[in-house]
């Protein structure tokens, strides 16, 4: 049986959208990853960005791959039950850590998340792939936007850099150019959500978010994790996140003294 926050319903819309809604899925976690996410702003890791382009205004900050150092991150997810979740959505008998990422927009920030999919910055592949978007706050206008069954596209989207908008790999035909959904009528799923709930999205679905204009924060907690099938693959650069020194080669499962398990269904 799923878990009681997951119907088949649930289960059927992931598998067929790529993505679905989990309401409360941090609810009782919520305080301590703002505690987390307080932490994280006052002393950024190596990847933290300040992402602003030419003219915007405001405050777009994020950073990733904290969980090991802020205990509040990593007490959350044990605390929580989004591993089972996971697996529940994605079919899967195990989930793995890959690893976390803190949004935040500060009032009046005007940069939107640009299109784009996960996956193809990561030096992972597989069926069995999510991701959760959780809210800090409530949210109506820069909530999550996704692009219902763009996991199923035959090409994954070329990776860019957020502010440049520079290709993040060389494009030798293997990458589509980032679309835009609402000019090409694609379906664009999106929820106004409360501080607990989550978005879970599959590593190759298309999504954005817009600039956070009201006059209160919106801080986000994602958590990125695997399934059985998901193995360490090679890009045509470096990937981010890069986890240098990784030691890994094509179609290994990752490396589970950098990445634990942390679901194993009995």
């Amino acid at each position: 049986m799923p878990h009681p926050l997951v119907t088949s319903e649930m289960i059927r819309t992931f598998q067929h959208d790529g993505v679905v809604l989990v309401p409360g899925l941090f609810a009782g976690q919520v305080e301590m990853l703002r505690q987390g996410v307080a932490a994280n702003m006052a002393a950024p890791g190596p990847y933290a960005s300040e992402n602003r382009k030419a003219g915007e205004t405001g405050r777009f900050f994020d950073d990733y791959c904290n969980w090991q150092r802020i205990p509040e991150f990593a007490e959350a997810v044990a605390q929580s039950p989004v591993a089972e979740v996971a697996a529940d959505l994605m079919g899967s008998n195990s989930v793995q850590m890959f690893h976390d990422h803190v949004l935040v927009k500060e009032p009046g920030t005007s940069m939107a998340t640009p299109w784009h999919q996960d996956g193809p910055y990561y030096f992972v592949e597989g069926r069995q792939t999510v991701s959760f978007w959780s809210p800090l706050d409530p949210v109506e206008e820069a909530t999550l936007r996704c692009v219902a069954g763009s996991h199923l596209w035959p090409k994954e989207v070329l990776p860019t850099r957020w502010v440049s908008e520079e290709g993040f790999f060389p494009d030798e035909g293997r990458y589509m150019p980032v679309p835009d959904p609402e000019a090409e009528g694609m379906r664009i799923v999106e929820f106004p959500m409360q501080p607990g709930d989550a978005v879970a999205f599959n590593f190759r679905v298309l999504h954005g978010a817009r600039g956070n204009t009201s006059a209160a924060r919106r801080r986000a907690f994602s958590l990125r994790l695997l399934g059985d099938d998901a193995r360490y693959v090679e890009r045509p650069g470096r990937t981010s996140p890069p986890f240098p020194g990784h030691g890994m080669v094509p179609g290994q499962r990752l490396r589970a003294d950098w990445f634990p398990l942390i679901w194993p269904r009995a």
